[in-house]
């Protein structure tokens, strides 16, 4: 079964918890949980093509930190670690205090609007040679700047 699948089986019993994966000295996260990580973070997603999801992943070092901040924002998280079959190493449970699903929310927008914003900037640089691409730029810049104006 793969990482994925059983990533999947575990969200079914801990919905509202961000499932933290150790492997190796990194600790992985995905689906809705990477969102939130990658939100609170700035970490990178990374898209999954075979499962479409996304996942992103941080080193053993900055765990301390990232399991502070969560326990700050009284968001739940459990920790397994995959040499161990996925037994659940560490808990927090805030019971109904838990603020997951607020943070996804807000996560969400955020990495919709912000990968909106990175395939514009892609499609111009892909196009940055043609007359038209300038006039685009212009034509954004006017929208952006137009409150400028005194």
């Amino acid at each position: 079964m793969g990482i994925i699948n059983i990533i999947r089986s575990i969200k079914q019993i801990h919905e509202k918890d961000i499932i933290l994966v150790r492997i190796g000295k990194f600790y992985y996260s995905y689906g809705k949980d990477a969102y939130i990580l990658s939100y609170l973070f700035q970490y990178k997603l990374i898209q999954i093509e075979e499962e479409r999801t996304y996942s992103c992943a941080f080193p053993q070092q900055t765990f301390p930190r990232v399991t502070a901040s969560l326990e700050n924002k009284k968001i739940n998280y459990i920790v397994v670690d995959r040499r161990n079959n996925y037994d659940i190493e560490e808990k927090l449970d805030n019971r109904n205090l838990n603020c997951y699903q607020e943070y996804f929310e807000k996560a969400k927008k955020f990495i919709d609007v912000k990968q909106r914003i990175e395939n514009i900037s892609d499609y111009l640089m892909k196009n940055i040679e043609e007359e038209k691409t300038k006039d685009k730029i212009k034509k954004v810049e006017e929208i952006i700047y137009e409150r400028r104006k005194v």
